[in-house]
């Protein structure tokens, strides 16, 4: 009796610790980059570059097709795939192609795989030698893209 109560708890000890699966744990993505029309500091076509301070705080860089850019973003949720408000920076042209700089905040839609898409408003610093004489600049102005972003490690 003795030696099958042995075996009934060896066979049960086996079967559980065969039943353990280990954990896979993923390595949280924490920068992004994202290529689209108006990206990059509102350049025609452009790439901006996120990283992420902590869970919700990051910063983005950028530049492409005749401008640069950057902001400071806080994400609602803790990844770097959640939407975001951001304080931007857009320098739309360089030496005399320069068209006008402005700053304001904006909103930025992430989608879960890959769009993206952002509107805001902007107050414009100066005006450069490639806007039209004539051109009265607004008091603020529309800040917009599209695009679609893909995060890594």
């Amino acid at each position: 009796m003795k030696q099958i109560l042995i075996m009934i708890l060896i066979c049960i000890s086996t079967n559980l610790l065969s039943q353990t699966l280990p954990i896979k744990e993923e390595i949280e993505k924490r920068k992004s980059i994202t290529i689209g029309i108006l990206q990059g500091g509102g350049s025609l076509i452009g790439i901006d570059m996120e990283f992420l301070l902590t869970d919700r705080f990051g910063f983005q860089i950028g530049g492409g097709l005749i401008g640069f850019g950057g902001g400071l973003n806080y994400h609602f949720k803790p990844s770097i795939r959640s939407s975001f408000i951001s304080l931007q920076y857009w320098n739309q042209g360089i030496g005399r192609t320069f068209a006008q700089n402005a700053v304001g905040p904006n909103f930025v839609f992430r989608g879960k795989k890959w769009f993206t898409a952002q509107l805001g408003f902007g107050v414009p610093l100066e005006k450069g030698p490639a806007m039209p004489d004539d051109f009265i600049q607004p008091p603020f102005m529309f800040l917009y893209s599209i695009g679609v972003y893909m995060p890594f490690h």
